[in-house]
């Protein structure tokens, strides 16, 4: 009998410690879930203006090989052009009017321009033509503020805010008014930021990522920190208005990486497309 209170009181203890148990879990989730609907964060919009390259980039190892390859099928596969269709007739109309035969010759159609004089006048205007440089003035200077650089490759805006007493390159971001959508705020931060002088089209109504941080202890007064939503844009002409362009940065993704504080950069990294193909 004694052996069966034993294990009977044991059970009731364990059932007991289960309850209690299960009761601080409960107690802690209210608290919990208390305190993260009384904790307000403030909602921003940051823009992610990006300049799509302007010429291609030159071909890598394995570009160039596909492009010989494909170069020698076509080749080998093509069929005779209209010029060298044309330069031949012109050859056979030739050793006829030298022989003096030109029964077989309408001279009324003989072209006034031979295949040959075409070919000459064209290789003329090519030697005439002159390739602009891929690499600019504003490469030479290493010019970080200019759109004028890197051509083939895309570049980033980014802008010096202070955060706190610090300052970084960041997108450009501000926090939402109220009344605006996360779209609108968008917009006014470029509008902001750039001037009306430069033209650019915002990707969408949606953002495309998300990043946050919480402000320092004794800046928490209004906020416990911020909630940042990306919104992706595309440069379409113009230029930065003069006094807004030292505080900016024009950078590739390589650069843009090393810029960008690790954290951030990881969340910006998340939704842009890495270039370099390694091909």
């Amino acid at each position: 009998l004694f052996f069966y209170v034993k294990v009977y009181c044991n059970k009731m203890l364990k059932i007991s410690s289960n309850v209690i148990r299960a009761g601080r879990r409960k107690l802690c989730r209210e608290l919990s879930t208390k305190v993260e609907h009384n904790v307000r964060w403030n909602l921003a919009s940051a823009v992610c203006l990006e300049r799509l390259p302007v010429i291609t980039r030159e071909l890598g190892p394995l570009e160039n090989k596909f492009q010989e390859f494909l170069s020698t099928v076509e080749f080998e596969n093509s069929l005779i052009s209209d010029f060298e269709i044309r330069k031949e007739k012109d050859r056979k109309q030739a050793e006829l009017l030298k022989k003096g035969d030109v029964s077989d010759i309408d001279l009324d159609a003989v072209a006034v321009q031979t295949a040959q004089d075409f070919k000459d006048a064209c290789v003329e205007e090519l030697n005439k033509f002159k390739f602009a440089p891929r690499i600019t003035e504003a490469d030479k200077r290493n010019d970080i503020t200019s759109l004028d650089r890197k051509l083939a490759s895309s570049l980033v805006l980014l802008v010096k805010q202070k955060l706190g007493e610090k300052e970084f390159y960041l997108l450009p971001q501000a926090i939402r008014e109220d009344g605006e959508t996360m779209k609108q705020t968008a917009e006014r931060v470029l509008k902001d930021t750039c001037g009306n002088s430069i033209q650019y089209r915002i990707l969408g109504n949606a953002p495309c990522g998300f990043y946050k941080y919480k402000y320092p202890e004794n800046a928490q007064k209004d906020a416990v920190g911020v909630k940042i939503f990306f919104f992706n844009a595309t440069y379409v002409k113009g230029s930065l208005e003069d006094d807004k362009i030292k505080s900016v940065k024009w950078l590739d993704r390589t650069e843009l990486y090393k810029e960008l504080p690790e954290k951030y950069g990881h969340s910006v990294r998340q939704f842009l497309i890495d270039e370099d193909l390694g091909i």
